[in-house]
Formats: C-alpha cells, sequence, structure tokens
C-alpha cells in the first residue's frame, strides 16, 4: 500500500485531491495539511511515501517545504499545482520534487504520477517536461564531461528516461529485464551525483551527455 500526504491550502481542493486516491485500491491518504509548515511536520510524524504537495500555500510555501522534507528523507514529494511558469518548476525540482503535474492533468495521470513516484520514479506533465527541456538546452551548458562517464547502454537507457518511459517500457525496448534497466539507472544515479530520474535527465541534459529531439 502506497501512503500518501496530501497538502493543500483549499479545502475543497483538497478533498478532491482525496477522493481520487481514496478510489485506488493500493493507495492510502494517511494525512492532509493545510500548509507547507503543516506538511513538514505531517510527513516527520507519518513518513508517507509520497507527499502531494501544492506551490502556494501560507506559512511555508511548496518549495520550500519540499527542500525540508526531501533533505531530510521524510518522503518524495510529487508537486501538484495550478502554476507552470518555468521558475517555480525549476524551484520545485531543484528543492528535489520528483515530479511536477498540474492540477488540470486527468485523473488516471495523478494516480499514476503517485505510484510512478512511490516506485522511484518520476513523473513530469508533458507540457512540464517540454518547458524544463527547454531552460535546460537554452540555458547555459557546463563543461561537457567524459565522454565515457556513461556506458553506451546507460545512455541508451538515460535517453529513453528522457522520453517519458517507464522502467518497463525500457526494458522492452531494449530486450533487457526490468531489474536490469534498474541497475543501469543506479550506476547512472551514481556517475551523476543524482538520487532519481528528473535530476539525471536535467544533470545529463546540462553536461551535453543526451539531447532531446522535439518532432
Amino acid at each position: 500500500m502506497i501512503r500518501v500526504l496530501v497538502a493543500d491550502d483549499h479545502p475543497i481542493v483538497r478533498s478532491g485531491i482525496v477522493g481520487i486516491l481514496a478510489d485506488a485500491d493500493d493507495l492510502e491518504v494517511v494525512g492532509e495539511a493545510a500548509d507547507g509548515a503543516e506538511a513538514v511536520a505531517q510527513a516527520r510524524l507519518l513518513r508517507p511515501d509520497v507527499v502531494l504537495m501544492d506551490l502556494r500555500m501560507p506559512v511555508l510555501d511548496g518549495v520550500a517545504a519540499t527542500g525540508q522534507i526531501v533533505s531530510a528523507g521524510l518522503g518524495r514529494v510529487l508537486v501538484l499545482t495550478t502554476y507552470e511558469a518555468d521558475e517555480q518548476i525549476l524551484a520545485a525540482i531543484g528543492a528535489g520534487a520528483a515530479g511536477y503535474l498540474l492540477k488540470a492533468s486527468p485523473s488516471s495521470e495523478i494516480l499514476a504520477g503517485v505510484r510512478a513516484v512511490a516506485g522511484g520514479e518520476s513523473a513530469l506533465s508533458p507540457s512540464v517536461a517540454a518547458r524544463l527541456v527547454q531552460h535546460v538546452r537554452l540555458g547555459p551548458v557546463e563543461p561537457v564531461v567524459t565522454p565515457s562517464l556513461l556506458s553506451p547502454r546507460e545512455l541508451d537507457v538515460l535517453r529513453l528516461v528522457a522520453t517519458g518511459r517507464t522502467n518497463a517500457e525500457i526494458g522492452r525496448e531494449l530486450y533487457i529485464g526490468e531489474a536490469t534497466v534498474k541497475s543501469h539507472l543506479l550506476k547512472v544515479f551514481a556517475k551523476l551525483e543524482v538520487t532519481d530520474r528528473t535530476h539525471a535527465v536535467t544533470r545529463a541534459l546540462e553536461r551535453g551527455l543526451i539531447e532531446t529531439h522535439n518532432s
């Protein structure tokens, strides 16, 4: 069972999110928070698998709360918000959020995002992913590290991660087992000095290790 903490300052919105999660047999809402400070306190008490985090909240905003929760190892954070400005996306990802979804997303996408983040993967709304990649590609590029930093197979896996594929989908495409995909990703994380898929892709784009091509 995936244990979820929902943080949103609007009671009606929060209730709606809880209702979506309650319909899933594999998810359990273990707590609710009306502001960022309460979210941190609840995460410390409840140790949820995933914190669904709004960004604009009183007392402590979602970005600051995300940073505190992630740095203390209190749970993985999935941002769920109405805002998709570049600075907000980058701030949340920089604070350690493992995913960034919009409240306008279909319920199925929100549920899939919670499951993905709980499983150590990332979850980005398509529009958010496009903005993140565009920012990285237009921003300053770090000097490219030695080409041998990542093996050819690790690069193959990371390129597919950048397209939003799950471990199972990557395994099928590369004709390798899901456990092997996870092993490659763990090595990628260690080499790039990151802890999740979203930051691995961002770091690889910054360093010119992979490229994305919009059709």
